[in-house]
């Protein structure tokens, strides 16, 4: 046989051996592809596995994710038969001959290319609508969830008299299998037709017969479903009318029916029902007469219908009937309304008093008397918790790589036997304070914070910055902090590599993580997939990872709560305490609903803002408007270890018990909570807020106050930060009808478009008190200043100005603190800190008081000498001379001309600035210097004389103290 393979010097090619291992390299590089591929989804799946297991929820996760399959699978499924079906039926129902037309011939071409692929074309288009729907019914599990799992609420609607866990569980699950049914019906409705027309069955500009029997009957049929399916929603939508929003003249937020929903849209719903099912009705009978006439007449009748009785209809009832006596017609709506938000947001037992005075008679009392009311009405706190982190941060801050929050938190613990309010702060590690920063150093090294640190919230020291506690105020806990607000990266911890330990001991002592948080990465499984889920390569080689190695992510508290918890939304702000020897933090959690019938409607993230919020403590609501709102769980996340732990709260709360039937187990009851951690809990902020706002509009329950808008209210601006809302404050205090002092959250009110004070709200926020949750108003009968008011009445008195300036002289800045509100003897009591800023130091220090009652202003050094001045405390226990409050400061003639000074060089200093003299700018501070000193000493011997004490070393040696302190904290 002849050589095909060359000549015979020539040599031999073997044809076909290399196009063979092109074709295996192919099908290896795509099978490695595919495999990747596939790794990288299950790396997703297997990581977000092993930390729920390793957190002890992977009930959760297993719950979570067996109800998104099957959801998926089932109506997935149910789609593509659906579709799929009605595709083959029409492909069964065509014509046997085609027509010799030319709209015929023109579609052969397309039936002859379809003609070998069917089937798969079937499969096809099945597949990407079951995936579809599949896709969309997943994201429903909740819905699901709470469909199987509903308990009674055993309360009904006013209108309907059904249970409102058919409107909360029920009828969201109902509209969900109505959409799903309208989108089965008209996509195979669309296939089928398609189907028809390619194959004949159908005809647009052929002559005779537009439509064959069979395709007659089949799309009439879909087209009766499509028609049922709307009869349906007309009659799920006669109870939607008690969800649904609207707008009602002089209010907002409205929801529920209204005079035209009972008496037009309601009937117009029922009737329309009756129409739907006669038209589906005349649909299905072409089967048997195989004409459209009917179901077109029927079709028509109710469009028709749905123009005049559903619209028209109801448009003339509002304009003829309501429009002309809108109050007396609405009022019976409006007062189904109120009782249902009222209930909806847990404000239906609050005590409103509306005969305080507002004022007190203060002229004919005991001075003294009403200073000891003052002391004892309330602790007042001067060390705002909004202002002092970066005096936490300087002073006890003791590396780079550590932090506090930019806004503290308030608590409250014991100290020689008596409960006193707290400012405390986690010091957690600070990612970009890390002096080298390396893969090593990020996630080996530096892992964690360490230490709590609190200070006293009432009292302040001579200097003015925070009187910190000593660490055994907190007693014996442990202090290092893996899990926090501020910890967002991951670490790797527990293996060949030590942890970075103890502030000021950097390099000297080491520590090894032994908690039980993490998951281990001693598998190579488990490595390559958080190799691949952080996309860092590192993690599946280096030699820094071992035995023992455990990896933390998911580290801040909010974060950790939501996972194990999906369906509760969390309280902007969690916040830290040492409970049982551990640091705790504690989180606050709601569970919500948007459809409670006739309950108003709110959108969290706003309600909730204000002048401390930021877009990182802003509620991220699950639902974006909730009309029913409970703080139902308490959650605790371990600082160190990061366990979390799910408290009932609210043991009444029936969306809690459908979520608990939900996901058994995750929730411990009420009883495990300890008294340790009790003495923690709080009336959470967040929750405060909501109702607040609500309470603006609902404290009115007369329907025509209400439907007038005569007694609104709204939450004032702060007046130290213009354009956002007041703060609530926490705060022990006590209320006119409560006889000791209770940790309360407060706020103010002012009338609508108006400045003064309209309101004082407090709650009793304290978990130990009897009373806890229990909200009261004082809506005062005279005109009061609001907290505004007082503001720009501190900011206008002319002894308070010219000490303002002179607080800013030398380039300082002056903050002012919290401006708290206390009821006091029938009148109100305010008191704001002043902080003033150095120009050379890192942080304010407190310098001066503002006390205000009635209409006396006080500004001094400390809270007991402005409220001295304020009541003009008479000589009594103390033996103290009561300061002269018949002349202000500055008509001391000293005083004067020395205020009179540093003003003068003041501006000269200035002046100096703007033209570039430096020499003269020097010795204008210099006079300022001087002056200062003088002002200073002036008010020194002031005091002295008032209390009877002459001048000697020991003051003299006490004031070096205190300048010299002030230095250090400055050059610090």
């Amino acid at each position: 046989m002849p050589d095909r393979g060359g000549g015979p010097t020539g040599p031999r090619i073997r044809v076909g051996r290399p196009s063979r291992r092109v074709r295996t390299l192919l099908m290896t590089l795509g099978v490695l592809a595919a495999l990747a591929m596939l790794f990288v989804m299950f790396a997703g799946f297997w990581t977000d596995w092993l930390w729920y297991r390793s957190v002890h929820y992977s009930s959760v996760f297993t719950t979570t994710l067996g109800t998104k399959i099957g959801l998926f699978g089932v109506f997935g499924l149910l789609m593509a038969l659906a579709v799929g079906f009605n595709i083959w039926l029409a492909h069964r129902l065509r014509p046997p001959l085609s027509a010799m037309s030319a709209e015929q011939q023109s579609l052969d071409r397309y039936r002859m290319s379809i003609a070998p692929y069917k089937k798969w074309v079937l499969l096809a288009v099945t597949a990407l609508v079951g995936l579809v729907a599949g896709a969309s019914a997943a994201g429903q599990w909740r819905t699901w969830l709470q469909w199987v799992n509903g308990v009674s609420f055993g309360q009904k609607d006013p209108q309907f008299h059904k249970d409102i866990s058919f409107y909360t569980f029920d009828l969201p699950w109902y509209r969900f299998l109505l959409s799903f049914g309208f989108a089965a019906a008209v996509l195979s409705l669309i296939a089928a037709a398609l189907v028809h027309y390619l194959y004949g069955g159908l005809r647009l500009t052929s002559p005779g017969h537009r439509a064959t029997a069979a395709a007659t009957g089949h799309l009439s049929v879909l087209l009766g479903l499509f028609v049922a399916l709307k009869a349906v929603a007309y009659w799920l939508d006669r109870y939607g009318l008690a969800v649904k929003s609207s707008g009602l003249r002089s209010t907002d937020g409205w929801t529920g029916l209204r005079y035209v929903d009972a008496n037009a849209y309601l009937p117009a719903k029922t009737i329309l029902f009756i129409i739907a099912l006669i038209c589906a009705v005349l649909f299905f009978a072409t089967l048997w007469r195989r004409t459209w006439q009917l179901p077109v007449i029927g079709f028509g009748l109710m469009v028709l219908s749905a123009i005049l009785i559903g619209g028209l209809y109801p448009a003339i009832v509002q304009k003829f009937q309501v429009s002309p006596n809108e109050q007396t017609k609405e009022a019976p709506y409006i007062a189904k309304n109120i009782k249902a938000t009222r209930e909806a947001y847990g404000i239906d037992h609050t005590k409103v008093d509306d005969k305080y005075p507002g004022k007190s008679d203060a002229a004919g009392k005991d001075k003294n008397k009403l200073r000891e009311m003052a002391n004892s009405t309330a602790s007042l706190r001067l060390l705002d918790p909004n202002i002092v982190s970066p005096a936490f941060q300087q002073e006890r801050q003791d590396r780079g790589y550590y932090q506090f929050p930019s806004t503290l938190d308030v608590d409250r613990y014991t100290v020689n036997g008596k409960e006193q309010d707290t400012v405390i702060g986690l010091r957690e590690l600070n990612i970009k304070g890390i002096p080298e920063r390396n893969w090593i150093n990020d996630h080996f090294k530096y892992t964690h914070g360490y230490g709590a640190v609190t200070a006293k919230g009432t009292s302040v020291p001579k200097g003015g910055g925070p009187d910190f506690q000593s660490d055994g105020t907190l007693g014996a806990y442990q202090p290092r902090v893996y899990y926090g607000e501020k910890t967002t990266q991951y670490s790797i911890v527990g293996g060949p590599q030590k942890e970075i330990d103890k502030p000021g001991d950097e390099g000297k002592e080491s520590f090894g993580y032994d908690g039980k948080g993490g998951v281990a990465l001693s598998n190579p499984v488990n490595r390559a997939a958080y190799a691949v889920a952080f996309g860092e390569p590192k993690i599946l080689y280096s030699g820094a990872i071992g035995k023992g190695s455990k990896i933390l992510y998911n580290r801040t508290p909010k974060e950790r709560v939501e996972a194990v918890a999906p369906w509760l939304t969390i309280d902007g702000d969690a916040y830290p305490a040492v409970v049982d020897h551990r640091i705790q933090w504690i989180v606050d959690a709601y569970t919500t609903t948007n459809g409670y019938p006739y309950a108003s409607r709110t959108t969290l993230g706003d309600t909730t803002a204000d002048s401390l919020t930021t877009g990182q403590r802003a509620v991220v609501a699950q639902q974006n408007q909730v009309n029913y709102i409970r703080n139902s769980v308490k959650a605790t996340v371990d600082a160190y270890d990061g366990t979390v732990r799910l408290y009932q709260w609210d043991a009444e709360d029936p969306v809690l018990k459908t979520w608990m039937k939900a996901f058994p187990g995750t929730v411990k009851p009420k009883g495990e909570i300890s008294a340790d951690l009790k003495a923690h809990l709080r009336y959470p902020q967040d929750l405060f807020k909501v109702q607040r706002e609500l309470l603006a509009r609902y404290h009115v329950t007369d329907p025509a106050a209400f439907y007038t808008g005569s007694q609104r209210w709204q939450v004032p601006d702060d007046p130290t930060n213009k354009g956002n809302a007041v703060p609530p404050y926490y705060l022990s205090m006590r209320m006119p009808d409560q006889k000791d002092q209770t940790f309360s959250l407060t706020t103010t009110f002012t009338p609508k478009n108006r400045p003064n004070l309209g309101a004082f709200m407090a709650v009793d926020a304290d978990a130990k008190s009897d009373g806890y949750g229990r909200i009261r108003i004082l809506e005062p009968k005279g005109a009061v200043w609001g907290p505004e008011q007082a503001q720009s009445n501190f900011n206008s008195n002319s002894d308070v100005a010219s000490l303002i300036r002179l607080l800013k002289g030398g380039d300082s800045e002056v903050e002012y603190g919290n401006l708290l509100t206390v009821p006091l003897d029938g009148g109100f009591l305010y008191v704001e800190p002043v902080y003033v800023r150095g120009a050379r130091a890192n942080y304010p220090l407190l310098r001066k008081v503002l006390v205000n009652y009635g209409e006396k202003i006080a500004f001094r050094d400390t809270l007991g000498e402005a409220l001295d001045e304020v009541f003009g405390k008479q000589q009594g226990e103390t033996g103290k001379q009561p300061p002269d409050t018949t002349r202000p400061p500055s008509a001391n003639p000293t005083v004067k001309q020395a205020i009179k000074d540093a003003q003068d060089a003041y501006a000269n200093g200035q002046k100096a600035l703007e033209q570039k003299d430096l020499e003269a700018y020097g010795k204008a501070q210099k006079s300022l210097k001087e002056a200062l000193d003088r002002l200073a000493k002036a008010e020194e011997e002031a005091e002295r004389k008032a209390d009877g004490k002459p001048a000697g070393k020991q003051d003299e040696g006490r004031r070096d103290e205190g300048k010299q302190d002030e230095a250090k904290r400055t050059e610090g």
